[in-house]
């Protein structure tokens, strides 16, 4: 009688694995396209056997466990390849940006603007006596210092804009690992309670991976299960089941040009002081954001103020050395302080630009025809004056041009390159860890099959004690 309560036994653990596998398949193909999601598997062990004489009767399975299909070395290294691919994305991205402003297709260009600014003083120097050629010198004067302005400001404007990127991208984080600390909590609870925290590990997995895509991570899982992450060199935002916020606060970046920009702080407790690691931050998106911000841009707005102060100056230099249509001394042609925001302060002369005939041509007073000035001027554009003498003013742009042509090209050929390495990484953890619907419909099969046996195996136990029971009645 006890055998045929064993074989019931047996029969409805088994149903049970059975419903088990099914429920966990069917978890899975719900899951298919969960961002994230590690297959699940049911893990069935046999169970204790019994003695009964000199013979072991087995008692069938039961289930050991639901376990998640997962290499955890594959997973780190996806975040921390994730954090390159986020700080080349960004880098290329806000260098495209800046590359724009020099791209002479689109805008009209300062090479074209002091091209034009030569080729008018040619021309007035053929009729120094028109006015006409003169107030041509006036106004393509006047573009060129516009254009000196336009690309000083939309230099300064994606650096402003990439603050509000990094204030937003900071926001995430802080979203992200609040959710972690939370998640931290639930994984030790259910897993001190001997269960596993299949889910709640895949979410957290995730979310460590787009921490570590906006900013230079380090986690590190400890004995209960907990996570703990770090950003740059000591600034922990997840520790167990708390989370502290990062930060964002202007401060100067570039104190000489009086520039202030966004900088990430951290403040480990209320009564300490908010540190600023902005310089500690040099991955992910944020990295490469700051890169552009702090170097990129800032050495740009370096060349074009020297380019401008530079071009200036020699201007200045040879109108003071010669005489207006009136007769009088030439003064400066352009207004400039110092090099320091030159493209941007660069102006015409006030007089100037209210009076053409102030324009200098002559080299002598008096003389209507004279146009020694002039063509001294008209011949700066051909002079070496950059560089140690190598460069023209147009070489000089040129090259500048080329430098942030190359710095983008390189940019863009380094992430194209870290989103093929990633995207092979996910091929691969895919491979692992991603749901085939193939393979799922197999073992709903295969279940399905062996739940309608465990049925079987139960009502061949119950037809076994419908006999016995019979035999008593006779």
């Amino acid at each position: 009688m006890a055998k045929i309560h064993s074989m019931m036994d047996v029969g409805k653990r088994s149903l049970q694995n059975s419903q088990t596998a099914l429920q966990t398949v069917g978890h899975n193909i719900a899951n298919k396209s969960t961002e994230g999601y590690s297959r699940q598997r049911v893990e069935i062990k046999a169970n204790v056997p019994v003695d009964s004489g000199q013979v072991r009767i087995g008692m069938g399975a039961r289930t050991g466990a639901v376990t998640r299909i997962n290499n955890p070395y594959l997973e780190k290294q996806i975040t921390s390849e994730g954090n390159q691919l986020g700080y080349h994305e960004s880098r290329a991205g806000a260098l495209g940006r800046v590359e724009q402003i020099y791209n002479e297709q689109v805008n009209k260009g300062l090479n074209k603007s002091m091209g034009e600014f030569f080729n008018a003083y040619r021309e007035f120097s053929s009729s120094p006596e028109n006015m006409a050629t003169r107030t041509l010198v006036r106004d393509t004067s006047f573009h060129l210092t516009q254009d000196f302005a336009r690309v000083s400001k939309n230099l300064k404007t994606i650096q402003n804009d990439l603050d509000q990127q990094i204030k937003a991208n900071i926001e995430k984080v802080n979203e992200y690992t609040r959710e972690v600390a939370n998640l931290n909590e639930k994984i030790v609870q259910i897993e001190v309670a001997g269960a596993t925290a299949n889910d709640e590990r895949d979410r957290r997995e995730l979310l460590v991976k787009k921490i570590g895509e906006i900013i230079n991570i380090k986690a590190v899982e400890g004995d209960k299960g907990g996570i703990s992450i770090r950003a740059g060199n000591s600034s922990f935002l997840v520790s167990s089941t708390e989370a502290t916020k990062l930060m964002v606060a202007p401060t100067d970046t570039n104190s000489a040009r009086g520039e202030v920009h966004l900088g990430i702080f951290f403040q480990p407790s209320a009564s300490t002081d908010p540190m600023n690691i902005t310089q500690e931050i040099t991955g992910g998106n944020i990295g490469g954001m700051l890169n552009v911000r702090n170097e990129t841009i800032v050495n740009a707005l370096d060349d074009v103020d020297f380019l401008a102060h530079s071009f200036a100056d020699s201007v200045n230099e040879i109108h003071r050395k010669g005489f207006d249509l009136r007769g009088k001394p030439g003064g400066d042609f352009f207004e400039i302080g110092g090099t320091l925001n030159a493209a941007q302060d660069l102006a015409l002369n006030v007089e100037i630009a209210k009076d053409p005939a102030k324009i200098v041509a002559a080299a002598m007073p008096g003389g209507a025809g004279d146009n020694r000035i002039a063509n001294e001027m008209s011949q700066l554009q051909f002079q070496k004056l950059l560089d140690d003498g190598t460069s023209t003013f147009d070489e000089y742009y040129n090259a500048l041009v080329g430098k942030i042509g190359v710095a983008a090209d390189r940019a863009n050929s380094k992430f194209e390159s870290q989103k093929n390495m990633v995207s092979q990484l996910n091929n691969l953890r895919d491979s692992i860890s991603g749901v085939s619907l193939d393979e799922e419909a197999t073992k709903m099969i295969e279940f399905q099959k062996s739940f309608d046996a465990s049925a079987r195996l139960i009502r061949v136990a119950d037809e076994m004690f419908d006999t016995i029971l019979s035999m008593k009645r006779m």
